[in-house]
């Protein structure tokens, strides 16, 4: 598939030279600090020795003392206090992290994970009747509940309070609760707007200790439970997010508590050098997801919140299954949706991809939709057959507002919610087929042909000769990675295969290189996965471009610096 190339403007150039010279670095890397909003020698401290003295005061966040105060309260009456939280990675690590606290300081706890497919997401009413019938007079709900008002307006006739800890967007309304925790309310003047569902329910403890004096250590002991939620819910990895994540990365890899450790085991990770950002997104959060997909969200919350060896083991071991099914699932889903779009000349042909079938699994066709666009790179929508009626998710592709597409469809859809990049729709089944003709229409009148093919942002040009380990060193030292920080691209013209390139992979499918540039001693290794039909052009058309972010490679116990190919452009008249 062909791709765009995009390069980002380079940074102010006497900054950069300012940056250069009081750090002695690299001006390719001083360029990536100033692209980052680092200016000076503080702000690069700040940036590359996060300190968790850094982190905002809990009580700028508005409700924070009236959130205390209730929670107090609770404590001092003996109340029952239940814990609520969505069913993905961030509602899931969220009440884990707040049960977990509060229950080394109190006993009467509780918690509750609303069932996927029989509530869907946010406060259910069967959840605030599980908590009237075992007692709950306070629930802490946590990454959900902003746009609960008819549900607050049913839990106040059951005498029961809420406090709200969210990241979502408000509606024109907000809930009557007695205290709605949210950055992205307008009345709020918290620093940071971008904090994970679980970093909310963070702050929120840590305001807690402060009041009650607790030991803070015992909430920094749970760190590693943010950090997943901040890679899954895939937030901004900057401002407090990334002293949040710098320090759940190194608790994660240093001393994992035991429901996570148990995930890493059966993740294959046990034995990894350095758990990273990716390794979260691909490999943790998604055994975490799969116990919400398939079966119930509480048994990932259970897993979380447990200190039992031998007891983590079976539930992670557990979890995995589900995972291995998720998979299967997803696997099986994706390859008879590519097969309906790819033998259908009229499907080839459209600027958008909406498959309709009343057997797929619900829990995995938002990934089927990722997946697809990786293949088709269009607007995309997956449906199945949920309760009677047509539901499904929606991706988009980078620039393309989806979800104005959708509202532009809206007369024929029972309701459906989102955001620019993804969404969630619910239509009668007979609609299906006008929505796909709608649906198409407004997407081919919206979209610009730059937007059906895929771009790649680089960050700067580079010279082969200057990935030196020095180089690399303080470039790691830019972690974690993150949307707002991510893994810099580079490119470099003029290159040649070495001679020594080669297809590797069970079918040769990928390109393990050695390349050189004009004019330059140095060799470099690199490998492009799924590029191995390119080993002809690069070895008989040169000079050609790549473009790449740096890894390393460790291979019989010798580590060496690598190229991470992600395009090869050749001159137009190859």
């Amino acid at each position: 598939m062909e791709k765009r190339w995009s390069i980002k403007p380079k940074g102010d150039e006497k900054t950069i030279e300012h940056l250069e010279e009081v750090l002695r670095i690299h001006p390719v890397l001083a360029n990536l600090l100033v692209q980052r909003g680092v200016t000076n020698y503080e702000e690069a401290k700040a940036f590359f020795r996060p300190k968790l003295t850094d982190l905002h005061n809990p009580f700028l966040m508005k409700d924070m003392e009236e959130a205390i105060k209730r929670l107090d309260r609770a404590f001092r009456r003996k109340e029952k206090i239940l814990i609520y939280g969505d069913y993905d990675v961030d509602g899931t690590t969220s009440v884990a992290l707040v049960y977990s606290f509060l229950k080394l300081h109190y006993e009467n706890l509780d918690f509750y994970i609303p069932d996927r497919y029989n509530e869907g997401y946010g406060i259910s009413l069967k959840g605030i009747d599980y908590a009237a019938e075992t007692g709950a007079s306070l629930v802490i709900a946590l990454d959900c509940g902003i746009k609960a008002v008819e549900k607050m307006k049913y839990a106040k006739e059951k005498h029961i309070d809420f406090i709200i800890c969210d990241h979502h967007t408000p509606g024109d309304e907000l809930p009557e609760a007695v205290a709605i925790l949210d950055p992205k309310r307008d009345d709020c003047n918290y620093p940071d707007k971008d904090l994970s569902g679980c970093g909310v329910g963070f702050k929120f403890m840590q305001g807690f200790c402060r009041y009650m004096d607790f030991r803070e250590s015992q909430l920094m002991d749970l760190i590693d439970l943010v950090v997943v939620s901040i890679a899954s819910d895939i937030v901004p990895l900057v401002g407090e997010n990334r002293i949040l994540a710098y320090y759940g990365l190194k608790k994660l890899n240093e001393n994992p508590g035991t429901g996570l450790r148990s995930i890493i085991k059966v993740a294959g990770l046990e034995d990894k050098d350095e758990i990273n950002i990716s390794d979260i997104v691909f490999k943790i959060g998604p055994r975490i997801n799969a116990a919400g997909r398939i079966e119930s969200g509480r048994d990932a919350v259970e897993l979380l919140i447990s200190e039992h060896e031998h007891l983590a083991k079976e539930m992670s071991n557990e979890i995995n299954v589900r995972n291995e099914t998720r998979k299967d699932l997803d696997r099986n889903i994706t390859i008879e949706a590519y097969e309906l779009i790819i033998n259908d000349e009229e499907q080839l042909k459209k600027k958008t991809t909406v498959l309709f079938n009343p057997d797929w699994h619900k829990g995995v066709i938002g990934i089927v939709a990722s997946r697809l666009i990786e293949s088709f790179y269009r607007p995309t929508i997956i449906l199945t057959e949920s309760k009677g009626f047509a539901t499904g998710s929606a991706r988009s592709v980078d620039g393309f507002d989806l979800y104005s597409a959708i509202d532009a469809c809206s007369d024929l859809l029972e309701n459906f919610g989102g955001h620019m990049y993804a969404a969630g729709l619910t239509l009668k089944i007979e609609n299906v087929p006008a929505f796909i003709e709608r649906f198409e229409q407004v997407v081919s009148e919206m979209i610009t042909p730059d937007q059906l093919i895929p771009q790649i942002d680089i960050d700067s040009a580079l010279h082969l000769k200057d990935i030196t380990p020095k180089f690399y060193r303080i470039l790691k030292q830019f972690r974690p990675f993150g949307p707002g920080n991510m893994n810099p691209v580079f490119v470099t013209g003029n290159v040649f295969d070495y001679g020594t390139s080669k297809q590797v992979g069970k079918d040769k499918e990928h390109l393990k290189v050695e390349l050189i540039e004009e004019h330059s001693p140095a060799i470099m290794q690199g490998i492009g996965f799924s590029m191995g039909h390119m080993l002809d052009k690069i070895k008989n058309n040169g000079p050609f471009e790549v473009c790449y972010t740096i890894d390393e490679n460790t291979f019989n116990g010798m580590t060496s610096i690598q190229l991470m190919l992600k395009d090869i452009k050749f001159p137009k008249n190859n």
